[in-house]
C-alpha cells in the first residue's frame, strides 16, 4: 500500500496499460509461430481444411520422418546452410571489426573518403547489387559454389559503421597501456580491443548469422544445383504449381528456426550491453 501510494495513479495506470499493450503485442507475434509448430504435427488434409485449431486432431510425426529420413537432400541443405552462415558470420566479425577499428583509430590516406563511401553504401538497397553480383560471379566461375555465397557477404557496411562507432568511444588509455607493454597495433587490437568488444561482436554475430541463415534472394539467383541449395531454397521445392506440401514445409521450418533461436538465446545477455555501441562522437 505504501508503494502504490508513493506513485501517482496516472503513472500506475500508464504502467498497467503499457504491460497490457506489450502482452498483446507478444501474443500477436507468437501466435503465427505456435500455429506453425502445431501444423508441423498435422497431416496435410487437416492443414488445408482451414480449421484454426492450435492442437492437432490427428497428431503425427510422419512430417519429421519424411524430411529427415525420406528426403535425400535435406541433410545436405542443412549442411550447406550451416557452412555458409558460419563462414559469413566469422568473416564479418573479423573484417568488419578490423575495418571499424582502422576508421576509428588509425591514420591513413583517404580515410575520410572510405568512411564517406561506406556511408553511401548504406543507402544502396541490396536488390540493386544483385544483378552486378550475379554477372561478376558468372565471369569468374563462382556460380553454384560456396565461395559464390560467402565472398559477396563477407563484409557489411552497416556493421563496419557500427564497429567504428563502438571503437570511437573505446578508452584510449587501454591502448596506450598496451603500447607501453610493447604491443604493436595488431597486438593491441587482438589482445586488448577485441576481448572488450564482446557486446558489439555478439550483437553483430546474431544479426549477421540470422541474415545469412534466412537469405533467400542470393541463393535463388546463383544456386541451380539442388545439392547446393540452402535450407530456405530447399524448402521452396516442397511448393508445387498444383499442390504444396505444407506439412513438410512446417516441419522443416521448425528445424530451420532452431539454430537462429539458439544463437539469439546464447548471445541475448550481450544485447543490453550493446545498445550504446552505435552512438558516440564523430
Amino acid at each position: 500500500m505504501t508503494r502504490i501510494s508513493s506513485l501517482s495513479w496516472p503513472k500506475v495506470l500508464a504502467k498497467i496499460l503499457l504491460y497490457i499493450l506489450l502482452t498483446l503485442y507478444a501474443l500477436i507475434t507468437l501466435i503465427p509461430f505456435l500455429w506453425a509448430l502445431s501444423a508441423s504435427f498435422k497431416p496435410l488434409p487437416e492443414i488445408v481444411s482451414g480449421e484454426p485449431n492450435f492442437f492437432p486432431k490427428n497428431f503425427t510425426l510422419d512430417n519429421y520422418r519424411q524430411i529427415f529420413l525420406q528426403e535425400p537432400l535435406f541433410w545436405r541443405w542443412l549442411f550447406n546452410s550451416v557452412v555458409i552462415a558460419v563462414s559469413v558470420t566469422v568473416l564479418n566479425l573479423l573484417l568488419n571489426s578490423m575495418a571499424g577499428y582502422a576508421l576509428a583509430r588509425l591514420r591513413f590516406a583517404g580515410k575520410r573518403f572510405w568512411f564517406l563511401l561506406i556511408l553511401t553504401v548504406l543507402a544502396v538497397p541490396a536488390q540493386i547489387t544483385l544483378i552486378p553480383t550475379f554477372l561478376i560471379l558468372k565471369a569468374i566461375g563462382w556460380l553454384n559454389s560456396y565461395q559464390g555465397m560467402i565472398v559477396p557477404s563477407m563484409v557489411n557496411a552497416t556493421f563496419i559503421f557500427m564497429m567504428r562507432q563502438f571503437f570511437v568511444n573505446f578508452p584510449k588509455e587501454l591502448e596506450e597501456a598496451g603500447q607501453l607493454d610493447g604491443l604493436n597495433t595488431f597486438g593491441i587490437f587482438r589482445h586488448i580491443v577485441l576481448p572488450l568488444a564482446k557486446p558489439a561482436l555478439a550483437a553483430q554475430a546474431v544479426f549477421v548469422f540470422m541474415a545469412s541463415w534466412n537469405n533467400f534472394l542470393l541463393p535463388i539467383v546463383i544456386l541451380f544445383d539442388p545439392e547446393m541449395f540452402t535450407l530456405p531454397l530447399g524448402l521452396n521445392t516442397f511448393k508445387g504449381q498444383y499442390i504444396s506440401y505444407w506439412n513438410y514445409i512446417m516441419a522443416a521450418s521448425m528445424v530451420f528456426t532452431l539454430p537462429a533461436l539458439s544463437i539469439y538465446a546464447f548471445f541475448n545477455r550481450y544485447f543490453i550491453q550493446s545498445v550504446t555501441f552505435t552512438g558516440g562522437k564523430g
